[in-house]
């Protein structure tokens, strides 16, 4: 139990400090009346670069933040909690890779925002759940798919205020860490058959020409219910 608790609280730890952090960002931005919007990713500005550093801290208000906050903490606390091994790595590739290709990619604006992260870390667990075949991964992907479906609307060019391509890009980063990160971290573990058990020279010795068939018989039923207990 308290190596459990150890390892939930490791999970947290980190995500919650990073949340905390977007916060206090835009609590400087609320009671200061400061515009940060200069350090979001300026796509193929060179005074856009900052932003693929800064972008993920940058919000327009609060009910901006709201939407990105609970997905933000959950799936990062997932990557934390069941890719552990692996966890830094990959929010660290996720939030620098997928800010990358925005800067490359996306239209002349200003994006910010933390949503690239949330479609990131979503895909990553997802595609990794599936393609590492364990049941508890795969479960979880489930539920990712289950909870988060509707992100794939986020994609689609559907509302000009809105970064889709940090939707897109993020969800493309995922996918490719998801791939790159397949053989890392936790693994199906195959199941263990055991080893046949041999017959003890005793029990051999004591088998006679009269009973040798009964006996063959009785050890093919012991050794089918050795193979159902197993």
């Amino acid at each position: 139990m308290k190596q459990e608790t150890k390892k939930i609280i490791f999970a947290l730890l980190f995500p919650f400090i990073f949340l905390l952090s977007l916060w206090l960002v835009l609590l400087y931005q609320t009671l200061y009346k400061v515009d940060l919007i200069e350090y979001g990713i300026h796509p193929l500005k060179s005074d856009g670069l900052i932003g693929i550093l800064t972008a993920p801290f940058i919000h327009a208000d609060i009910k901006h933040l709201l939407a990105n906050s609970f997905p933000l903490l959950f799936l990062s606390t997932c990557i934390f909690y069941f890719y552990r091994e692996i966890a830094f790595k990959v929010f660290i590739l996720i939030y620098l890779v997928s800010g990358f290709w925005v800067w490359t990619f996306a239209r002349d604006a200003y994006h910010i925002g933390a949503s690239g992260l949330v479609y990131g870390f979503a895909s990553f667990i997802f595609f990794s759940g599936l393609l590492r075949r364990d049941n508890k991964l795969m479960a979880l992907s489930l539920l990712i798919t289950f909870i988060y479906g509707g992100l794939i609307w986020g994609i689609i060019p559907l509302k000009d205020q809105v970064s889709w391509e940090s939707h897109l890009m993020g969800m493309i980063a995922g996918f490719v860490f998801g791939i790159f990160y397949r053989k890392a971290g936790p693994q199906r573990v195959p199941y263990d058959w055991g080893e046949e058990e041999e017959d003890s020279p005793e029990e051999t010795e004591n088998v006679t020409d009269e009973n040798r068939e009964d006996a063959k018989s009785i050890t093919v039923n012991y050794e089918f219910k050795e193979t159902k207990k197993t």
